[in-house]
């Protein structure tokens, strides 16, 4: 389940959403120092946390003419366009629809960032001179889902950059960026917001039980926000609760279930099954070692019990072959066969059987 601020799937119109109150303080910081910033910023942070919109915030406070209050002023010219998706000196640079190849004419979001994208950027844009004399800003969301191509044809502009060009990388996962492409770049880590401060926010937002959907969430309050639906919430506690008793566990019945409905309603359950699948086996691997579940307190009880009848380093190794198989799960070919395998693996990790 995606943060609306930063889902899987982009949307295509461009939007700004308001600052979180806790990102205000930290980039009226930042702004502070525009006239000597880096040209390549490395802004990186959890999924969840606001990071798209930190980062539009950011790129339209280099391109403000007057400052308010140590932020973008949202009220100049260069504010309006930018507010729009009009500004000629940014570009936002992100996974674009594409036309299927089943020649149906339905469009598809790219699985990642390609080449032909940043050669646009930079025979169209970059070398080119700034339309309001000023600087311009380029914002890469996600950093990571460029391709090898897609990123090598990048990493020439980071060492050479074009005078009064900032490029703005947003990232979720620093791993799975090039090192040459972080030497480039000042790293910025994006503000996060104590637990009491979150809560309250989220409590704001009319979640009735703000820290146990911070711990769901991993501490990302706007995933958090995504996980106050009853009706999630119903089957997150169903699923669970299956899983607290692996020996009833009912893989065949589940993998139907899985295969029920249409085909978006399939993805979403299987890719929330693995959610929930690499939460608890984190859960169960902390419990195991005698420590308590970070996830799912409200299930620390089974957790425990659980806990202390399997193999610390087996139930490790599945936790870590479910967030593998979850970063594959964007076009699964057969949904049921995935989850019945991850299902299985979860029985044995558990039984050993």
């Amino acid at each position: 389940m995606a943060a609306a601020d930063d889902a899987d799937v982009p949307a295509p119109e461009f939007s700004v959403a308001p600052l979180l109150p806790w990102q205000r303080a930290p980039l009226a910081a930042m702004l502070a120092q525009r006239a000597q910033w880096h040209h390549g910023t490395l802004l990186h942070g959890p999924a969840g946390t606001g990071l798209r919109r930190l980062g539009l915030h950011l790129a339209q406070g280099l391109l403000c003419r007057q400052t308010a209050a140590g932020l973008a002023c949202g009220q100049c010219d260069a504010c309006h366009l930018f507010l729009t998706g009009g500004h000629p000196d940014f570009r936002l640079v992100k996974r674009e629809y594409a036309p299927k190849k089943d020649n149906t004419g339905e469009l598809r979001l790219r699985d990642e960032i390609v080449i032909d994208q940043v050669r646009e950027l930079l025979d169209g844009f970059m070398y080119l001179t700034s339309h309001r004399q000023g600087a311009k800003v380029v914002m890469i969301y996600l950093a990571e889902e460029m391709n090898t191509q897609a990123a090598n044809a990048l990493l020439k502009s980071l060492e050479e950059p074009p005078q009064a060009t900032y490029f703005l990388l947003v990232s979720h996962q620093l791993r799975l960026l090039k090192p040459t492409i972080i030497s480039r770049c000042r790293r910025l880590p994006a503000p996060q917001p104590p637990p009491a401060e979150a809560a309250a926010w989220l409590a704001a937002q009319g979640a009735a039980a703000p820290l146990l959907l911070l711990a769901q969430a991993g501490g990302a309050p706007l995933k958090a926000l995504t996980m106050k639906d009853e009706a999630y919430q119903d089957e997150r506690v169903r699923f669970l609760n299956r899983l607290a008793e692996p020996r009833r566990l009912s893989v065949i019945g589940m993998g139907a279930e899985v295969d029920a409905g249409a085909r978006a309603v399939r993805k979403a359950r299987l890719q929330a099954w693995f959610d929930l699948l690499a939460t608890w086996s984190y859960d169960l691997s902390a419990c195991a070692a005698g420590a308590a579940p970070r996830y799912h307190p409200d299930f620390a009880p089974q957790l425990s019990k659980l806990g202390a009848t399997v193999a610390p380093r087996s139930i490790l190794r599945y936790h870590r072959t479910v967030l593998r198989e979850r970063s594959l799960l964007a076009h699964p070919l057969n949904p049921r066969l995935v989850a019945e395998n991850a299902l299985f693996g979860y029985r044995l990790a558990v039984l050993g059987e």
